[in-house]
């Protein structure tokens, strides 16, 4: 019945729920920042991939931003980052502005018409982050509010909770360090945002292509093979 109920609710239109235009399209998104909040410290890029309903990866976005002003790198963040010299660089290289680089995102979100959700690796950290630049560059909130439309449509999705649900792992199994290397699609995780949102990406696809075949007996073999 669950499934059914998904596969109806994937169809609906504008008319029949709120402000839900055409398909669904999952918008996974990675950033990266200098420190664990927004605000005191700042987003340096940010990446997203495209992904029907169906499992299709269909295109992706990525930019570096300049830093907020007044704000300043948190220390411990900064030494994990020279250890990761080479991701450093790549996310600080040609950074545009907070509010040019969010435009330019929303711009990409919005060039389909379609309804979009936007989906992470966690949830709580890449959409808190990205909620709070929404409303610092003045384009409204993320997520669906009562009388206020978000960016993209309901609360977003938590990819670890889903592969949770999907393949019977435990909750604190759901991490990278324990995923099989083609579940990502070969993308190396290497705080890269692009790199690392299309790992999260093709493994979401994986989940939402395998949903009509799922064996709870078998969670292991039945995503391997897809």
């Amino acid at each position: 019945m669950f499934f059914l109920v998904y596969r109806y609710w994937c169809k609906l239109t504008y008319t029949e729920v709120g402000r839900m235009t055409g398909p669904l399209v999952f918008i996974v998104t990675d950033i990266e920042s200098n420190g664990p909040d927004p605000g005191p410290h700042s987003m340096l890029s940010l990446a997203s991939v495209a992904v029907t309903q169906d499992g299709v990866i269909l295109d992706d976005f990525s930019v570096n931003l300049m830093e907020l002003p007044g704000a300043k790198p948190d220390p411990a963040t900064m030494e994990w980052w020279r250890g990761h010299s080479e991701a450093y660089a790549a996310a600080t290289a040609a950074p545009d502005s907070p509010h040019n680089a969010m435009a330019s995102w929303v711009r990409w979100v919005q060039s389909r018409n379609v309804t979009s959700i936007f989906a992470a690796h966690p949830l709580s950290f890449d959409g808190a982050w990205m909620d709070w630049y929404l409303q610092y560059c003045g384009m409204g909130r993320l997520f669906d509010r009562p009388r206020q439309p978000g960016i993209t449509f309901g609360a977003g999705l938590d990819i670890v909770s889903l592969f949770m649900g999907r393949t019977g792992f435990a909750y604190d199994r759901c991490k990278r360090e324990n995923y099989s290397p083609e579940w990502l699609g070969g993308n190396i995780h290497d705080h890269s945002a692009l790199s690392d949102a299309r790992g999260y990406a093709h493994l979401l696809s994986r989940l939402l292509r395998g949903f009509s075949n799922f064996s709870v007996d078998s969670p292991m073999v039945e995503l391997n093979s897809k």
